[in-house]
């Protein structure tokens, strides 16, 4: 399985690209996994947003599917079983991700009740991955 995250917007904090940088390595393990940050301002780096066709398209959103750890491993499980070969989230920035883009998202997850700092949101996310395929895996890391 290929898995693809795609940012708007920079991550500016070194502690927060500390984190996604350890997260990333260990969810390669499991994984392929690409990240891309695109500029919020630019057209042009959106339409780098190039998921393939048949990809599973998942937008973070406030008002998508809550899981649990466990579900969202069990659902991280079902993909990768199933045969999805590619992955693709898409984390906006403050204002989120343009509608555009956000349309072609196939499913629609919420990361928490709470609102957190979009580069938060990012490290929640790489962090929920690595820790569902840890739980597929009967790693002790979830407990």
């Amino acid at each position: 399985m290929h898995i693809r995250l795609f940012f708007l917007g920079k991550t500016r904090r070194p502690e927060i690209r500390a984190l996604l940088d350890d997260y990333a390595g260990r969810i390669r393990r499991s994984a392929e996994l690409e990240i891309r940050e695109l500029r919020e301002d630019s057209p042009a780096a959106l339409r780098r947003l190039d998921a393939a066709a048949g990809a599973t398209v998942v937008l973070l959103d406030a008002d998508g599917t809550r899981f649990d750890s466990a579900q969202f491993a069990a659902w991280l499980g079902r993909c990768r079983d199933g045969g999805v070969r590619e992955l693709v989230f898409l984390c906006g920035a403050a204002e989120g991700f343009p509608a555009a883009l956000a349309r072609r998202a196939t499913r629609r997850i919420a990361l928490s009740p709470m609102t957190f700092s979009h580069e938060l949101a990012r490290v929640m996310l790489v962090e929920q991955i690595y820790r569902a395929f840890a739980l597929l895996a009967g790693h002790p890391y979830p407990k």
